[in-house]
């Protein structure tokens, strides 16, 4: 039964033709990956369009995978090249939609005015995030929007807690800096 299968076992059913065990290890981190690639392109599409494109290079590189790290520590490099390929591919920032901003409220909550602001705000806050060395935007994402420990990222990306956090406190450096002369803190 594969409900309690660890990664490195459903890899090897994946490896042996077992769709099963690649659906289920698809599943296990799709939710996480898709929530990354959403913070760097900004729309749902995208997200859900690079979402396949790194699953992919999953499937395709699954024999290379050695076991040297977690599996989602190399799922999340490739995941953070492509991003990088995909945002390079399209030389633009990202733009939100309302609904991946505050996907709880409705727009008829706030006043028009307010929610442009918000947008923008956010628009502002995506680009300085993409403008980071890939390093420290990998810690900032799996910090903030992943709610990992710094424990967990260490793990994860395969450097110490000591790294992770001079990473962090870089890249919130910078983009504070950087949203300062845009007012938008």
């Amino acid at each position: 039964m594969l409900f309690n299968d660890s990664d490195q076992h459903l890899i090897d059913k994946a490896l042996s033709g077992s769709e099963r065990a690649w659906v289920k290890l698809v599943r296990r981190h799709e939710t996480r990956v898709y929530n990354y690639c959403l913070r760097l392109c900004g729309t749902s599409s995208d997200a859900m369009d690079l979402m396949q494109e790194v699953f992919l290079a999953v499937y395709r590189n699954l024999p290379s995978f050695r076991g040297q790290s977690q599996f989602i520590t190399w799922l999340f490099r490739i995941a953070a090249n492509k991003s990088t390929d995909w945002l390079r591919s399209r030389h633009r920032v990202p733009t939100l939609g309302a609904e991946e901003i505050h996907p709880n409220h409705s727009v008829t909550e706030q006043s028009p005015q307010h929610h442009v602001q918000t947008m923008q705000g956010n628009a502002q806050i995506v680009a300085s995030l993409n403008e980071l060395p890939q390093e420290q935007r990998l810690v900032v994402e799996l910090k903030f929007f992943q709610h990992f420990t710094f424990e967990e990222i260490a793990s994860q990306i395969g450097i110490s807690q000591s790294t992770v956090k001079t990473r962090l406190y870089a890249a919130l450096k910078k983009l504070k800096g950087q949203l300062e002369v845009q007012n938008v803190v």
